[in-house]
């Protein structure tokens, strides 16, 4: 049976917290008024209770509305007053917002115990309840608009009298609920995956809970707050639901349990059909048609549209998820996924992923349980219609072509294209793929995530480039392996491997190379273009050296080239062991320490944990070349004995890349099947652009020569 209360009419609108939940000296009201300036505010005057009344507006008191000097009563009508409600200066005008034009005032809507700033436009609320409205808000026809004593706004919090068991969590990585975490308004992807490991740690997940506890009152009375110029039209129910400044709502059926961060330079938008429970979303984000998002963070400018479904996932900045779904997964920033796929397995992908139409991940259980996990490097690309098993695990980089892979894969090699092999019957894995055959893409993909980088708060200092500590550790991973397998292809051990791909006079053998411990099958794992990989993958030592020599240099202008060498040496540190944080690299030392400063409660704030990212985010740049140097003396220790050789190898592969750039985006000016859609080549160009007037073309060749004079620069003044 529902449980209806009746109580006096007087009482509307009062006792929002009750007695036995307040401190001795406390009123209903503490909460409320930190947010407001009393003294800016006086009771009615009797004639302007008469224009109020004379315009069809009841209140149960009105010694309960107070009003700022500049309240017009003429501006508010057939509207009805509960508890305490303080309106601002009204005046004789209207607000315009994309073609929407509303009169300043309050009409045709019930108010209880609000406050409105100055100028506000209000129509058509069937309910307004418990809120704190900004300047020149524009409200219309909305069902319900409200707040509740025990409001987390989309905090994973526990409200005085509340059970722990109604605390919201996020499931994320495992659906099990197993690396589940508590979300909160601020929690950045790092926070998020800090949390996800560990998970036998108990000290170390206590003190995670603990810092999250902290960020927050537990006390009751919160009012939901709407931030100046905000827009809200169309829309069914908003119930626990704060705003920032400048956001946009518009038709959507329900917003529950949710904090819509938003500034005036990073606005918010939220559309039509959406129904959005248990959220914290980040400003500039954009969320529409029909969009399902239960349990969820979205980072800053990053979009859902078109019927995607995100339920218990964290999805970082710059992404976009469209018509298609996503369960239990943590996003790195830069994600990319449209079309029709699904995440149905639980993941974390660390970051600069596409899924393509038809992917779908994890989908068949292959267990007795629910489903496992899927984890993977930065850049991963499942292509067409790619069907995974979960527990798979990929390196940085990897491509998977269009196939149903029947087990799970676990694949060290970066930069890899990941195939069914028609021939064998088993796995195919061209190693080091992108530099032979897809240049362009994986250096344009590079260039366009850090150009599109839209945060206002750049809080994390992300890592786009393909070439970075955690690729560098990768590829010495990945030499070793190929090492053991050519071994064993040619009957002996890893370092007659060695031997045999140091050997210039193999390059065109056609030796058949298996992998082992790749897939979780009887059928073999073949790896072709192992030599030709190999050697790119050395030369790519030779060049990231280089480039971040040339980068250090620019960073210490007034020091010589050679000192920072030398000096850089002597202090490098063979840091091979990098954590990915949320799309920020920091050595897994580094990142202990961190851990152990929770477990002993040195750290008792998440804004501690955050000045670690800050403070690491600082030293990057110069561990980024210890790194670089260290990934080079493993692959060539004698180069600093021959500096002249390793800079002229660093020069030649930079120019290989940068033809390789051109040579794979030119290809598809000369595919005959893409020549067969226009009726000659002029026609192409004309639809498709000149080939010669590619901008990123054109800037990597202005790149690469601008690296070739800084080197020479180092050679003369060294």
């Amino acid at each position: 049976m529902n449980r209806i209360d009746k109580k006096p009419l007087a009482q509307l609108g009062f006792d929002f917290v009750t007695e036995n939940f307040l401190k001795a000296n406390e009123t209903e009201f503490k909460h409320r008024n930190t947010h407001i300036n009393q003294s800016l505010y006086r009771q009615l005057q009797a004639r302007e209770i008469s224009i109020l009344e004379a315009n069809l507006n009841e209140a149960e008191n009105w010694k309960d509305l107070w009003v700022k000097d500049g309240f017009n009563p003429y501006l508010v009508k057939n509207c009805r007053f509960f508890g305490i409600v303080r309106i601002g200066k009204l005046e004789s005008c209207y607000l315009e917002f994309k073609n929407l034009r509303m009169p300043v005032g309050l009409y045709n809507s019930t108010i209880i115990s609000s406050d409105f700033g100055d100028n506000v436009a209000i129509d058509r609320v069937n309910l307004l309840s418990h809120y704190q409205i900004g300047n020149e808000v524009m409200i219309l026809q909305v069902n319900e608009l409200a707040t509740t004593p025990t409001a987390k706004f989309g905090n994973g919090i526990v409200k005085d009298g509340e059970e722990e068991r109604i605390r919201i969590w996020l499931e994320l990585g495992n659906e099990n609920g197993g690396r589940k975490v508590v979300p909160f308004i601020g929690m950045r992807p790092a926070d998020a995956f800090l949390w996800t490991q560990d998970r036998e740690d108990k000290e170390l997940q206590a003190g995670y809970l603990n810092l999250t506890k902290a960020e927050f009152s537990s006390e009751r009375g919160f009012y939901g707050q709407i931030g100046d110029r905000t827009v809200i039209k169309n829309t069914g129910i908003i119930k626990d639901v704060n705003m920032g400044s400048d956001a946009y709502i518009k038709g959507a059926n329900k917003l529950k349990n949710l904090t819509i961060i938003s500034y005036p330079n990073a606005s918010t938008q939220i559309g039509e059909g959406c129904e959005i429970v248990n959220g914290i979303i980040h400003e500039g984000c954009r969320i529409f048609y029909g969009v399902k998002a239960v349990r969820f963070i979205l980072e800053a400018h990053s979009q859902l549209k078109y019927g995607a479904r995100l339920i218990n996932s964290f999805l970082g900045s710059n992404s976009t998820i469209s018509c298609c779904e996503v369960l239990n997964s943590l996003i790195f920033p830069a994600h990319e996924q449209h079309h029709n796929n699904s995440f149905l397995c639980a993941s974390i992908i660390k970051g600069q992923s596409n899924m393509a139409a038809g992917a779908t991940l994890g989908s068949n259980h292959n267990s007795r349980g629910a489903d496992g996990e899927l984890q993977t490097g930065r850049g991963f690309w499942p292509g067409l219609s790619v069907a995974l098993k979960h527990n798979s695990k990929f390196a940085s980089f990897n491509l998977i072509s269009k196939g149903n892979y029947p087990a799970e894969i676990h694949n060290p090699m970066p930069f890899s294209l990941l195939g069914n092999d028609d021939q064998t019957g088993g796995l195919l894995i061209i190693a080091g793929y992108w530099f032979q055959y897809n240049m362009y893409a994986i250096a344009r993909n590079a260039w366009k995530f850090a150009a599109r980088d839209q945060r206002v708060e750049k809080n994390m200092l992300l890592e786009f480039d393909y070439l970075a500590p955690d690729t560098v550790s990768e590829i010495l991973q990945a030499r070793e392996l190929f090492c053991q397998w050519v071994g064993d292809a040619i009957g002996k051990d890893a370092a007659a491997g060695k031997a045999w791909l140091a050997n210039p006079a193999n390059e065109h053998e056609n030796l058949a190379v298996w992998a082992t411990g790749i897939e979780n099958t009887k059928r073999k794992t073949r790896v072709a273009k192992v030599y030709r990989a190999y050697q790119i993958f050395g030369d790519l030592l030779h060049y990231h050296a280089a480039k971040e020599w040339v980068a250090t240099c620019d960073r210490n202008p007034s020091q010589k080239p050679l000192d920072l060498l030398h000096k850089t040496m002597e202090k490098a540190t063979a840091i091979q062991t990098w954590d990915n944080l949320g799309g920020q690299l920091i050595p897994s030392g580094a990142v202990l320490e961190l851990k152990n400063s929770i477990k002993n409660s040195q750290i008792t704030r998440w804004s501690q944990v955050h000045d670690f990212y800050e403070t690491q985010a600082k030293v990057y740049p110069d561990q980024k070349f210890e790194n670089a140097l260290n990934g080079l003396l493993k692959v060539a220790p004698e180069s600093m004995d021959n500096i002249p050789a390793w800079l002229n190898k660093a020069v030649e592969t930079a120019r290989f890349l940068t033809a390789g750039i051109e040579k794979s985006r030119e290809k598809d000016y000369q595919d005959p099947f893409r020549l067969a859609m226009f009726g000659n080549a002029q026609e192409l160009e004309a639809v498709v652009g000149d080939l010669n007037d590619n901008e990123f073309i054109q800037q990597s060749k202005v790149s690469q020569q601008i690296f070739e004079e800084k080197i020479k620069a180092i050679q003369v003044i060294r």
